[in-house]
């Protein structure tokens, strides 16, 4: 009986963060080391699923970066480089192609009609909603290839599919709009266009660390929630500092055009989605204005 009151506490405990949320859109980034790890997908899509139940508007965007590096490899595709930044030749663009835009979106959204939900590819194989531009390299001499950024995203077919109780699963690929080419597009900067377009409530990235941490070394030291004031302090202060502080920037870059909260969740862990959204303390770290 304990045990039964305990579980009716949680669901009392989530009903207001779910009244609140009812019809927002959140915007869950999922790419890296998760999309490995089989037991973590199957968690984070069960979470995905009950927020679209109790009615929130979650949209996928996806990266999916080790299964096209082991697909380059098998394809005998030696990696090339422009200051610091990954060239993608035709070839290249093509694997990236029928990997991230075909084999994994259509996983993505089959695992989600296995369990229980309705999930829509939104693919350049099927309706693209992603359109943009080849990236130039400020300042610098050399050309990536077919790497795009986005600079438009079709979001009404993105509403009208989460009106209508379906996740939309979108790859990070657009379309050229000059030329009509396929580029390849960092995830991180995809969800960030798609979440500034939507107005949503909530941009999630899914990390392989719980969020951002006091001291790098201890996942104990997690803070919470931050303003984007004392996130900036944090960065000048050395607090943030590596690969966390392009990502700490993305999100008070995002955050300054219209998306409400900034979250950064560890995917790795049970449940975080729900833990993050539905309960007070949450687990990862949000980042607000």
């Amino acid at each position: 009986m304990q045990e039964a009151i305990a579980k009716a506490n949680t669901l009392i405990e989530a009903m207001g963060w779910i009244r609140r949320f009812r019809g927002k859109t959140t915007v869950i980034k999922l790419g890296g080391s998760l999309l490995d790890d089989e037991a973590a997908l199957q968690h984070i899509l069960v979470d995905v699923i009950f927020m679209e139940t109790v009615g929130m508007r979650p949209v996928i965007v996806h990266g999916g970066g080790k299964a096209i590096t082991r697909a380059l490899k098998k394809a005998g595709i030696e990696p090339q480089f422009v200051h610091g930044r990954r060239v993608t030749d035709q070839p290249t663009r093509d694997i990236v192609r029928t990997v991230l835009a075909g084999e994994l979106n259509e996983y993505l959204t089959q695992q989600i009609e296995y369990l229980g939900g309705r999930g829509m590819n939104l693919s350049v194989h099927t309706t693209n909603v992603l359109f943009g531009r080849r990236l130039q390299l400020d300042g610098h001499g050399g050309d990536l290839g077919y790497v795009g950024e986005v600079t438009r995203v079709e979001r009404q077919v993105i509403e009208g599919l989460s009106y209508t109780d379906q996740v939309p699963v979108i790859p990070s690929m657009c379309v050229d709009e000059s030329d009509g080419e396929h580029l390849n597009v960092n995830a991180d900067t995809a969800a960030m266009a798609v979440a500034e377009a939507l107005g949503a409530e909530k941009l999630i990235f899914l990390s392989d660390v719980n969020g951002v941490r006091r001291d790098k070394d201890d996942p104990d030291s997690i803070i919470n929630s931050l303003t984007a004031d004392e996130a900036r302090e944090l960065i000048q202060q050395g607090v943030i500092e590596g690969g966390m502080i392009p990502k700490v920037e993305a999100c008070l870059a995002t955050l300054n055009r219209g998306v409400g909260k900034v979250h950064i969740v560890d995917g790795c862990l049970r449940h975080s989605l729900l833990l993050e959204i539905y309960t007070t303390s949450g687990v990862g770290t949000q980042i607000v204005p």
